[in-house]
């Protein structure tokens, strides 16, 4: 499966980015994958590969382009509990700098370019996110209701921006939660205030899974977790993005 890296146009510069795509001269549907706060590494690549081999073009950007491009901050192979406190306080100040206003900025930019690409199918595309990437994909669905047809969102703080971000989501979403991600009764509520904005969705905890559990260079990983994601995932786009 082919990879490609590519530079994005955005209002502030060049997001740099990679795409994964079937290699057999066809369009396939789009989709925009935001990585998690860690950014993009080899394990990022491996999902999109993944994704892409079931004949989809998987873009995904370096959120923090306008702090140097990836990598932004050296990162070990693997991301124990130790490497994890002092690499979040470097990521820490990244994270906060990207801004509402930022994100949006650039899903503008992140979607043109996608949906321009000549390797993809016209038509309503995707987003998916890991993490801090699962509130970005949110935000870009919920700025681009007409074009933006689903959502998987995992481990991902997707309350944080409070229930007035999903009026405007008109896509299908995943929310795929992991133990010790949401306080009690924080889950009931969240899926009350989805239900309210009228959002298709299914929204659930992993059982046997902590934050970051899709990721397998952190002692985060949970196998099953990761396969659970490609259960919930690939019939929400094939659904979505691919059936009559």
């Amino acid at each position: 499966m082919p990879v490609t890296p590519l530079q994005i146009p955005t209002a502030d510069g060049r997001s740099d980015a990679f795409a994964a795509f079937p290699d057999d001269g066809e369009r396939h549907p789009g989709v925009l994958m935001y990585p998690d706060g860690f950014g993009i590494r080899p394990v990022l690549r491996e999902l999109a590969r993944e994704l892409a081999g079931h004949g989809y073009y998987v873009l995904v950007p370096n959120p923090f382009y306008r702090h140097g491009p990836t990598p932004v901050i050296e990162l070990p192979e693997h991301i124990g509990e130790e490497d994890r406190l002092r690499v979040m306080a470097q990521l820490m100040p990244l994270i906060r700098a990207h801004t509402a206003e930022r994100a949006l900025s650039d899903a503008d930019a992140y979607l043109r370019f996608l949906t321009a690409r000549p390797e993809v199918a016209a038509g309503p595309v995707a987003v998916t996110g890991y993490c801090f990437g699962g509130l970005l994909a949110m935000r870009t669905a919920a700025a681009h209701p007409g074009e933006v047809a689903a959502v998987g969102a995992f481990h991902a703080p997707v309350g944080a921006d409070g229930p007035g971000l999903f009026s405007t989501i008109t896509a299908q979403v995943h929310l795929g939660h992991a133990e010790g991600d949401m306080a009690p009764g924080a889950l009931e509520e969240l899926n009350r205030a989805l239900d309210a904005a009228g959002v298709r969705h299914t929204s659930e905890v992993y059982p046997g899974t902590v934050h970051g559990f899709t990721m397998s260079d952190t002692d985060a990983f949970s196998a099953s977790g990761l396969e659970r994601h490609w259960d919930r995932l690939l019939p929400l786009l094939d659904r979505a993005l691919t059936s009559d």
